[in-house]
């Protein structure tokens, strides 16, 4: 039985990744780093401290500071502004809570653009917490943090379904316990196979989520 849900934000509950992808590749490419195409799929559920420690690792000759102040700034406007809900999610968000389900946000992105977004799109308070990875002080490729996170919620891991867009996320929880389910966006569509193979369920539309 589902107890409460844990989303993910980028890619999961909004529309940002094509920005959020831009905002952290253009770091790279301004510094004349190199990488890899699998470069999204790694840094995704790392957080900006322990993305600004790979991108060191990478080449770039700039602090972890510099680095992060730098893509908040590249973010900011975006997520303040711009960046919608994707299909179905306000809606479905606000049944489930009508129905008594507990629901908490765990994410790579900051403070600083998660929670005007929330805001702005109406939906920051349909949730009991509203975490980013920096509040556990590690990053969603830690299994720890989902243990940590479902002792805040108040209930056994295995009672919460985690919902995120990126494999590696998806396969941590699966390994912390968590019931797990993939969700479609267009930056991870070349691992909707590895993804379902991972998880427990796959959803393309968080329509899905009520059927």
């Amino acid at each position: 039985m589902i107890k409460a849900y844990l989303f993910d934000f980028d890619g999961t509950l909004v529309d940002s990744m094509p920005n959020y992808v831009y905002s952290m590749l253009r770091i790279l490419d301004e510094n004349g780093i190199k990488y890899d195409d699998d470069i999204v799929k790694i840094i995704t559920p790392l957080g900006l401290y322990a993305t600004a420690d790979y991108y060191i690792e990478l080449g770039v000759k700039k602090t972890r500071e510099e680095i992060i102040m730098q893509m908040k700034e590249y973010m900011y406007e975006e997520y303040l502004y711009n960046i919608p809900a994707k299909e179905n999610v306000i809606g479905v968000l606000k049944n489930l809570k009508e129905n008594g389900a507990k629901l908490s946000v765990l994410t790579a992105s900051p403070h600083v653009t998660l929670d005007p977004c929330l805001k702005r799109l109406g939906i920051f308070d349909l949730f009991d917490n509203v975490w980013s990875c920096d509040d556990f002080s590690t990053t969603k490729a830690d299994p720890q943090i989902y243990v940590k996170a479902a002792e805040k919620i108040g209930e056994k891991v295995e009672d919460i379904l985690f919902l995120d867009d990126n494999y590696n996320a998806d396969v941590t929880a699966k390994k912390a316990g968590m019931q797990v389910c993939g969700v479609y966006d267009e930056s991870s569509k070349d691992y909707v196979d590895e993804i379902k193979t991972a998880t427990d369920y796959y959803i393309y539309n968080f329509a899905e989520l009520l059927v």
